[in-house]
């Protein structure tokens, strides 16, 4: 290998460190979080076992009789070497624990009150109705809400209950008991089946496409034009004016819009004195809440396509124009003959590039309508964003967040390569006739 090769992949392994940590590995962890179940409940470092009211309750009738759930969650008194141990730590009377030890170890009672008339017949029997209440309850034996690390520990627990369990019954609690997550489809299933998908499906399709047709494409390309005729020194300035959406802060540019459609912004203060309603005119209506949508990200995007465009007008040579300009052309002809056909990649990049881009981003609509009213401006990124990180039922859904997420970047890929074919790339990075 020689040394310019060596030199090459030198400087090239810091780019190809960071594709590797901040792309390919969210991208595989985030494959990897989609067919599990994990969520605030579960945890993400695994679980235990634990046998709850409500978790019986599901139980019911679905292959277990209810005495037998009765049993479960039945409460006992045992005299055991491990209910001796927690008397012992909690400083009961030594004698009363060495009579119960070597005289009726493994003894087992119903309830409290019997277990209570059994300490009252022995010789070292609690002195007081006080030592006698604080005396049993370390005696007491039950599965509901006792924290099992392994399975062994809740099947060996289940079976001193007596509970008379089928191996098929075993399982099916043990499995139901698992506070941790598992492996599973069901965010993909459950993606599917809620109608809340091809709700936020379809304000995503609405959101892409008419922020992309309108103003990170069409808008972009009439600025471009626009300032391509226009004075050098006129140009540049309304260009920057331009700029000022994508380099504001993102919190300051949304706060700005709001400020003009709150209920004491700008526009109620115009509107008011002509007999104009006072509202928010932001969030009023559906309607409202899409144009504002759509108007605070087509302004970002537009500057970036206006840019380039720019730049891709300003290099086609002035003696084709000049030339146009004799054969008697006028503007509209050379922006249909000439200047657009010379835009065919730069609108290929603008389009996959900001297409891609609006599929992934919902910064502004947080900060905006947080997919509101209701849930009428909530994209898919949005939703993948409040099921993973921040809902209003406090229980973070990560395993179907990453769900979301993965279907989103199929997607994205998917459209790529869409617009990869519709636009002839082939056909644009080929090498030129001239040097074949």
């Amino acid at each position: 290998m020689s040394l310019s090769a060596k030199l090459g992949y030198v400087f090239i392994a810091p780019a190809l460190v960071l594709v590797v940590v901040f792309f390919l590995t969210p991208v595989v962890l985030t494959g990897i979080f989609s067919f599990t179940n994990m969520s605030t409940a579960t945890g993400i470092t695994g679980g235990a076992y634990q046998i709850t009211p409500s978790l019986l309750r599901d139980l019911s009738g679905n292959g277990f009789e209810k005495k037998t759930l009765d049993a479960i969650g039945a409460e006992s008194y045992q005299v055991s070497q491990a209910t001796l141990q927690v008397a012992r730590e909690a400083g009961s009377n030594p004698d009363l624990l060495t009579e119960l030890e070597a005289d009726h170890l493994g003894s087992s009672f119903k309830n409290r009150r019997e277990f209570e008339r059994f300490l009252k017949k022995l010789q070292n029997r609690p002195r007081s109705t006080r030592e006698l209440k604080s005396t049993s309850p370390h005696f007491k034996k039950s599965l509901i809400n006792e924290r099992f690390e392994t399975e062994i520990d809740l099947r060996n627990s289940l079976l001193e209950m007596q509970a008379n369990l089928s191996e098929e019954q075993l399982n099916k609690l043990t499995q139901a008991a698992y506070t941790g997550w598992i492996w599973t489809t069901d965010n993909f299933h459950k993606m599917v089946i809620l109608p809340e998908t091809k709700q936020i499906l379809f304000n995503t399709i609405i959101y892409v496409t008419f922020t992309l047709l309108l103003f990170n494409v069409g808008f972009a390309l009439v600025l471009a034009i626009a300032t391509f005729y226009l004075p050098k020194g006129q140009a540049g300035i309304f260009r920057a004016l331009w700029l000022l959406p994508r380099i504001s802060p993102s919190v300051l540019y949304v706060v700005l819009w709001k400020w003009l459609t709150w209920d004491t912004g700008f526009l109620n203060a115009i509107l008011n004195p002509l007999g104009v309603a006072q509202r928010n005119w932001m969030l009023d209506t559906t309607l409202n809440a899409w144009v504002f949508v759509v108007l605070i990200n087509g302004f970002i995007g537009a500057s970036m396509g206006m840019i380039l465009f720019s730049s891709a007008i300003t290099a086609i040579p002035k003696p084709l124009l000049y030339a146009s300009e004799v054969d008697g052309a006028n503007r509209w002809q050379q922006i249909r003959f000439i200047i657009l056909p010379q835009l065919k990649w730069p609108i290929l990049f603008v389009t996959v590039y900001q297409c891609l881009s609006l599929l992934t981003s919902f910064e502004q609509i947080l900060l905006s309508t947080d997919g509101g009213p209701g849930s009428t401006t909530e994209v898919w990124a949005l939703a993948a964003y409040h099921s993973a990180l921040d809902n209003y039922w406090g229980n973070l859904q990560y395993g179907y967040g990453a769900a979301l997420a993965l279907v989103l970047v199929i997607i994205g890929v998917i459209m790529s390569f869409i617009f990869l074919r519709f636009f002839r790339f082939q056909e644009l990075v080929r090498q030129p006739r001239i040097e074949q």
